[in-house]
C-alpha cells in the first residue's frame, strides 16, 4: 500500500515534514468542505448535537430510582441503556454510508429530528416497556448524530485545524460527564424525571435550526449514485441487533452456554452470512469491503475496537471500586472518574504537536503503550488505598488515550476523500462501540468469576443475615450498599474480593491495550497515506 511519500504537494525546502507528509508549519488556508471557514453557528450546532448524545445516558442514570419508583420494571431497567446503545451501534454504518450518498446535512437533520421525537415520546411513557422503546427511538437518532458530527468536523476544517475541533468535541464529553449526573439528580429530586427528557428539546431544536439555516454543503460529485442499499441496511441492523442483544443478555439473563445464548449467536451468524451475501450483490453496499481491505482503515478499526473494550474497565468498574473498597459516596466516586475526562481532551488538543513530528501511527503507538503501563499500574495500588491514587491513575490514563484516539481518527479521515469519509468515520466508531459491548460482556464475566471464587474461598454463607460474607453474586450488591451490616472481618474479605475482581479486569484491559499496540505496529502502515489535497488543506 502506498504511503504517500511521492505524492504531489510535498513540503518544499525549509518546511519541516512529519512522518505522514504534514507540514509542521501548517497547511495553506484553502476553503474547507463547507466552501470556506465554517461559521461559528455551525460549530455551535455540532457541539450542541454532540452534547445531546453525551449527556443523555449520564443524566438518565442518576434518575433511575425515581423512574423505577414511578413506572416499575426494576428487572428490565438496564435496557434503558442497553436498548439505546444497541440502536446507536447498529445504525452507525448505515448513517455513515447514507451521508456519503445523500450528503451530511440531510442525515444530520434527520438524526436530530428523530432524537428529539424520541425525547418527547419518553416524556409520555406510561410504563417501563414504553420508555425502553422510546429510548431505542432516541438511539436511532443518536447514531446519526455520533457519525455525522465527527464526519462534518473533518469536512469543515482543514487537516491542520482538525485537532482543535476534535478537542472541542472531547471537551463536550468531559463537561457532560461532570454536569450530567448533577443535572439528572437535580431534576429528579426537585422536579419530575420526565423533565430529564423534556430538557433536551430546546437544545435539540436549536441545533436543528442552526444546521438547517447555516450549514451549506457545496455541490459535489458523489461518485456513483446508485440506489440506496436498503436491503443491506436492514440486514446490518438485524445482524448487529441480534449479536449485541446476545452479548448484553449473556451471563445476566441466562448462562452463556444456555439454549437462548447459543440460539442467538447461531441466529447472528446466519444473519452475518446474509449480510455478506447481500452486500456482495449491492452496487453501493452499506458495509463496503474496502474498509477492511485498506491497511490503514482496517488497523484503525481494530485499534479503536480494542479501545472500546479497555474503556469498560475505568468506566464501569472504577466507580464500584471507589465506593466498595475506598468507601466513597457516589459523588466522590464521580470526582475520581472525572480525572480521566479532564486530561483526555487536553492531551488530544496537544497531540497535533506530537504527530506532526513523528506521524499518526507512532503517536498513537506511544499513547496506547503508555495506557497499557498505566492500566497495569492500577493493579499495584496499595490496599487500603487513598482516593487520590486511582484518581492519579485515571488522570494519566486520560492523557495517554488522548494521544492514542485523536491521531487515529484525524489520520484515517485524511486518507479518504469526501465521498468515503462518512463511511470511514462510521466504521471506526462502529468498531469502538462493538468493542465496548464485547468488553462489558467479557469483563463482566471475569469480574463475576473472580468474585465467585474469592467469596467461595472466604466461606460465604447463604446470606448476609448471619454476618457471613455473601455466598451468592446477587447478594454482593446489597452487601456493598450497606457494608455496615457486615462484621469488620467479613467486610474486609468482601473488599478484598472486589479488589481482586477489579484488578483482573484491569489486567484484561492492559492486554487489550497491548493488542492495540501490536495492531498498530504490525498492520498499520508506518506512514498514513494522506491524500495530497488533505495536506494542502
Amino acid at each position: 500500500m502506498g504511503t504517500g511519500e511521492s505524492s504531489p504537494g510535498r513540503p518544499g525546502k525549509g518546511r519541516e515534514d512529519d512522518g505522514d507528509g504534514i507540514p509542521a508549519d501548517g497547511l495553506s488556508a484553502k476553503p474547507g468542505a463547507a466552501g470556506g471557514r465554517p461559521r461559528t453557528a455551525v460549530v455551535a450546532a455540532l457541539m450542541l448535537s454532540m452534547a445531546l448524545v453525551a449527556l443523555e445516558s449520564s443524566v438518565v442514570a442518576t434518575a433511575v430510582p425515581q423512574i423505577v419508583g414511578d413506572l416499575g420494571g426494576f428487572s428490565v431497567f438496564s435496557w434503558l441503556f442497553a436498548g439505546y446503545l444497541l440502536a446507536v451501534t447498529v445504525t452507525l454504518p448505515v448513517y455513515g454510508r447514507l451521508s456519503d450518498s445523500l450528503g451530511r446535512k440531510p442525515v444530520l437533520l434527520f438524526g436530530i429530528a428523530v432524537f428529539l421525537a424520541g425525547s418527547l415520546l419518553c416524556t409520555v411513557a406510561w410504563n417501563m416497556a414504553a420508555l425502553i422503546a422510546f429510548r431505542i427511538v432516541q438511539g436511532l437518532g443518536g447514531g446519526a448524530l455520533q457519525s455525522t458530527v465527527q464526519t462534518l468536523a473533518a469536512d469543515l476544517y482543514p487537516l491542520r485545524d482538525r485537532p482543535r475541533i476534535q478537542a472541542r468535541m472531547s471537551s463536550v464529553w468531559a463537561a457532560s460527564a461532570l454536569v450530567g449526573p448533577a443535572l439528572g439528580g437535580l431534576l429528579a429530586a426537585h422536579a419530575d424525571w420526565r423533565w430529564i427528557f423534556l430538557a433536551t428539546a430546546p437544545p435539540a431544536a436549536l441545533a436543528l435550526w442552526l444546521i438547517r439555516r447555516h450549514l451549506v454543503e457545496p455541490v459535489r460529485s458523489r461518485g456513483r449514485r446508485g440506489p440506496v442499499d436498503w436491503a443491506g441496511a436492514l440486514a446490518v441492523f438485524a445482524c448487529g441487533a441480534v449479536l449485541l442483544f446476545a452479548l448484553v443478555q449473556g451471563g445476566v439473563a441466562w448462562p452463556w452456554l444456555s439454549a437462548p445464548s447459543l440460539g442467538l449467536f447461531a441466529a447472528g451468524a446466519a444473519l452475518a452470512a446474509a449480510v455478506v451475501a447481500v452486500e456482495r450483490r449491492a452496487a453501493e453496499p452499506i458495509l463496503p469491503g474496502w474498509v477492511w481491505r485498506r491497511r490503514t482503515i482496517a488497523a484503525v478499526n481494530l485499534a479503536l475496537g480494542a479501545l472500546g473494550l479497555l474503556m469498560v474497565a475505568p468506566m464501569v468498574f472504577v466507580p464500584t471500586y471507589a465506593q466498595a473498597v475506598l468507601g466513597l459516596d457516589p459523588v466522590s466516586a464521580g470526582l475520581v472518574m472525572s480525572a480521566m475526562t479532564l486530561s483526555w481532551p487536553l492531551s488530544a488538543a496537544l497531540s497535533q504537536h506530537v504527530y506532526r513530528r513523528i506521524g499518526f501511527r507512532n503517536t498513537a503507538a506511544v499513547g496506547i503503550g503508555l495506557a497499557a503501563a498505566v492500566l497495569l499500574s492500577f493493579t499495584l495500588l496499595p490496599q487500603p488505598g487513598r482516593p487520590w491514587q486511582p484518581a492519579l491513575v485515571l488522570l494519566l490514563l486520560g492523557a495517554a488515550l488522548g494521544l492514542f484516539q485523536l491521531p487515529l481518527i484525524v489520520g484515517v479521515q485524511a486518507t479518504v476523500g469526501w465521498a468515503e469519509r462518512g463511511t470511514t468515520t462510521a466504521s471506526v466508531l462502529f468498531c469502538r462501540q462493538v468493542g465496548q459491548s464485547l468488553g462489558a460482556a467479557l469483563f463482566g464475566a471475569v469480574a463475576n468469576a473472580t468474585l465467585a471464587a474469592r467469596l467461595s474461598d472466604a466461606g460465604g454463607g447463604a446470606g448476609g443475615g448471619d454476618g457471613a460474607v455473601p455466598g451468592r453474586l446477587d447478594e454482593v450488591s446489597e452487601a456493598l450498599a450497606r457494608p455496615e451490616l457486615l462484621p469488620p472481618a467479613a467486610a474486609d474479605r468482601l473488599r478484598e474480593a472486589v479488589t481482586a475482581a477489579v484488578d483482573h479486569v484491569f489486567l484484561g484491559a492492559a492486554a487489550a491495550a497491548v493488542a492495540a499496540l501490536l495492531v498498530l505496529l504490525l498492520v498499520a502502515p508506518r506512514r498514513f497515506p494522506v491524500l495530497p489535497e488533505q495536506r494542502e488543506g
